[in-house]
C-alpha cells in the first residue's frame, strides 16, 4: 500500500508595518524573523523524503517554500488553491479587539459568520485546499510533499478533514506561523493528521503572531 504524506506549511512573518490584512495583496514579502521561519520549517523537514514542493503564487508563501526546495533541489511549483482566502477588508486594518466589529459600515459584510459573509465561503475553501494537496499527494506518490499556504485556508482544511463544523472563533486556529500540518495517506485515503511548530522559539518574538493580523 502506498503512504504519502502533505506537509502543508502556514508561510512564515510578513514585513507589514501598516499592520493591514494584506490578503490577496501583492508586495507582502517575509520580514527577516519570516525568513528564519521559514529556514526553521526546512530544517524540521531535512531528513524527510520530500520530492515535490508548491506554494501559493503570493511572493510570502514562495519565499517560505524556497530553502526547502533549494535543500532537496527541487524547484517551487506555484498552485493559485493554495491562495489566501477572498476577503472585504483587504487593504484596511481589521482584528479582533480594534473596534472594527462595533463600526456600522461593517455590519452588513459581518451579517453571516457561518458562511462567512465578509469573503469566500469556507467549503470553497476547503475543497479547493483539498484539491491541491491531492494534486501534491499525486506528484510526490509514495514519498512527501510541501504545500505552502496560509492561516484561514490551511485550518479550513483541516477542520474539514477533521469532520468539525467549518465556521469558528480565529483565536481558536491552531495553525501558527511557519507551522506544519501534515496530512497522511494511504493510497487516496486520509488516515491521519498531525501538526507541529518548528518556528516556536521564533513566534514569541512575532508582531504578526501578537496582533494575529498575519493571513
Amino acid at each position: 500500500m502506498s503512504k504519502t504524506v502533505v506537509h502543508v506549511l502556514r508561510h512564515g512573518e510578513v514585513h507589514n508595518p501598516e499592520k493591514i490584512l494584506y490578503g490577496r495583496i501583492p508586495g507582502y514579502k517575509l520580514s527577516e524573523l519570516g525568513r528564519q521561519m521559514a529556514k526553521a520549517a526546512a530544517e524540521a523537514l531535512s531528513k524527510n523524503d520530500i520530492t515535490y514542493v508548491v506554494a501559493s503564487p503570493l511572493e510570502r508563501a514562495q519565499e517560505t517554500a524556497e530553502p526547502i526546495a533549494a535543500q532537496f533541489k527541487l524547484g517551487v511549483a506555484a498552485d493559485e488553491r493554495l491562495l489566501e482566502s477572498t476577503n472585504l477588508f483587504e487593504g484596511k486594518t481589521f482584528g479582533v479587539g480594534d473596534g472594527a466589529l462595533k463600526h456600522p459600515r461593517n455590519w452588513w459584510s459581518l451579517r453571516n459568520p457561518f458562511r462567512p459573509s465578509w469573503g469566500e465561503p469556507y467549503i470553497e475553501v476547503a475543497q479547493r485546499m483539498f484539491a491541491a494537496v491531492e494534486a501534491a499527494r499525486d506528484a510526490a506518490r509514495g514519498h512527501e510533499a510541501v504545500c505552502v499556504s496560509h492561516q484561514l485556508p490551511i485550518w479550513t482544511l483541516r477542520r474539514w478533514l477533521e469532520g468539525k463544523r467549518l465556521w469558528h472563533d480565529p483565536r481558536s486556529r491552531e495553525c501558527a506561523l511557519a507551522s506544519l500540518t501534515s496530512v497522511h495517506f494511504e493510497e487516496d485515503k486520509v488516515v491521519s493528521v498531525g501538526y507541529q511548530e518548528p518556528a516556536s522559539h521564533l513566534i514569541a518574538l512575532s508582531p504578526e503572531a501578537r496582533t494575529a493580523k498575519g493571513a
